[in-house]
C-alpha cells in the first residue's frame, strides 16, 4: 500500500492511519466560519436520515393472531471512501459517515487519498468516523475489501470516487458489498419555456467543475432555451476557477430536443440521470412519472448543490445509468433488515392447516408435522 500510494499519490507515508493529533492539527488549520457551517450540514443531514429511520421497524397484526413486522439492524463495520485528488469533498465525508451513524454502525472507518486536505479530516471528525486512513484510489478500495495488515476488512463499501474507484468497487464484488456505482458526476435538466436559462447554465457548469469526465444534458420541448444555455455556459466557463476541468467536461453535454414534456419524461427514463432537475411551468404533477433518477430537484430556486450540502438529503447517488436498478445513499444502505413474527394459538389455528397443506405438496412431512403437533396439543386441551 505505501508502495501504490507513492507511486500514484506522489506522497511517501510511515504509516496509513491518521491520529488524533493529525485531526487537532487540521481544526486549527481552517476557518471557524466552515467548522460551523460543517456542523450545520451535519445536522440537516441527521434530520433527513432519521425521519428515514421511522419507516424501518414496524408490526401489524395482519389477521386474528398473526403479527408481522420488519426489524432493521446496523452493520457492525462500514468502510467510507471520501475522494480527493482535484479537489477536497468535506461533504462527502458528512453523506457518508452521518446516515450511518443515525443507523447505528457498530465501527465506521473511512480512507481518502493522501495528503488529506484539513477540511476532510475536520469534516471526518464532525461526522464520527472511527479510524481514518490515508489511501485513496482503487488501493484503497481494496484494503477495504479484502483487509491488510492495518485495515481490517469491512461488510460494506459506500462513497463515491473517480473511474478507477468505481470499477474497483464493482470488480471487488464478489467479496464485500457495495452502494452502486457512484461516479463521475452527472446532471439533467428537464426544462420548457418556461425554464430560466442562466440558473440551468450555472447547475451545468456546477456540475461540470467535479470532473473531466462529468456529463450533462439539457432535454427541452424549446430550442431557443438550448440556444440562450449555451451561451451562458460559455460565458461561465470563461470566468470559472475550474476552467480547465470544465472545458474537459462540456464535451460530455449536450442537450436534447422534444415534441412535448411527455416525450421528455421519456428521454429523462431512458438517460437514468444521477441529478434530475426539472424546470417546467408545473413541475409536480411531472414527479410521479419519473421512473429512473438519483436524485430529484423542483423548480428553479431548487440549486443541484443545495443537495450536495446543505438540504439534508444525500448527494451519494448512482451514475452511469445506475439509478434504474440502485438508490441513492441512505439508512437502508448500512442496515439488514429481519423479518419479524408472532402467531398466537388462535393465529396457528387460521394459518397451520395451509402451512400442513403446502408442506407435504412439496413432501417436506418434518414441516407439516411441526405444525401438526402443536394443533394436536390445542386439540387435546380443548378436550381435556
Amino acid at each position: 500500500m505505501f508502495e501504490l500510494t507513492e507511486r500514484y499519490d506522489k506522497t511517501r507515508l510511515s504509516t496509513l492511519s491518521v491520529g488524533a493529533d493529525q485531526i487537532a492539527a487540521a481544526y486549527s488549520k481552517v476557518d471557524k466560519k466552515l467548522i460551523k457551517d460543517l456542523k450545520l450540514s451535519k445536522e440537516r443531514i441527521e434530520r433527513f436520515h432519521a425521519l428515514q429511520v421511522k419507516a424501518l421497524n414496524w408490526e401489524e397484526e395482519v389477521e386474528p393472531g398473526v403479527k408481522l413486522g420488519m426489524c432493521t439492524m446496523p452493520m457492525d463495520r462500514v468502510g467510507a471512501y471520501v475522494p480527493g485528488g482535484r479537489a477536497a469533498y468535506p461533504s462527502t465525508a458528512l453523506m457518508c459517515i452521518v446516515p450511518a451513524k443515525v443507523a447505528g454502525v457498530g465501527k465506521m472507518i473511512c480512507c481518502t487519498p493522501p495528503p488529506i486536505h484539513p477540511l476532510i479530516l475536520v469534516a471526518l471528525d464532525i461526522a464520527g468516523a472511527d479510524d481514518i486512513y490515508s489511501i485513496g484510489g482503487a488501493q484503497a478500495i481494496a484494503a477495504m475489501a479484502l483487509g491488510t495488515v492495518t485495515i481490517s476488512p469491512v461488510q460494506k463499501i459506500v462513497g463515491p470516487g473517480n473511474i478507477y474507484v468505481t470499477v474497483a468497487k464493482m470488480l471487488l464484488k464478489d467479496h464485500v458489498e457495495i452502494d452502486f456505482p457512484a461516479g463521475p458526476s452527472e446532471l439533467a435538466v428537464l426544462a420548457d419555456e418556461t425554464a430560466n436559462p442562466v440558473f440551468i447554465a450555472a447547475d451545468i457548469i456546477a456540475q461540470a467543475e467535479h470532473d473531466p469526465d462529468a456529463a450533462c444534458a439539457l432535454v427541452t420541448t424549446d430550442r431557443s432555451l438550448a440556444e440562450q444555455v449555451g451561451k451562458h455556459i460559455e460565458e461561465m466557463t470563461k470566468r470559472a476557477e475550474r476552467r480547465e476541468v470544465i472545458a474537459r467536461s462540456l464535451p460530455n453535454c449536450g442537450y436534447v430536443l422534444v415534441r412535448d414534456i411527455a416525450e421528455g419524461i421519456e428521454k429523462i427514463n431512458e438517460i437514468a440521470p444521477e441529478h434530475l432537475s426539472i424546470q417546467v411551468n408545473e413541475p409536480r404533477p411531472i414527479i410521479k412519472k419519473i421512473r429512473n433518477a438519483g436524485a430529484i430537484f423542483i423548480g428553479p430556486y431548487s440549486a443541484v448543490a443545495c443537495g450536495d450540502y446543505s438540504s439534508g438529503t444525500n448527494h451519494v447517488l448512482p451514475t452511469a445509468g445506475y439509478a434504474r436498478t440502485y438508490s441513492g445513499l441512505d439508512i437502508r444502505h448500512f442496515c439488514k433488515n429481519v423479518s419479524v413474527q408472532e402467531v398466537s394459538r388462535e393465529g396457528l389455528q387460521s394459518i397451520g392447516p395451509i402451512t400442513m397443506s403446502l408442506a407435504e405438496a412439496e413432501g417436506l412431512q418434518a414441516h407439516s408435522e411441526s405444525v401438526r403437533i402443536r394443533l394436536e396439543k390445542q386439540n387435546n386441551e380443548r378436550s381435556g
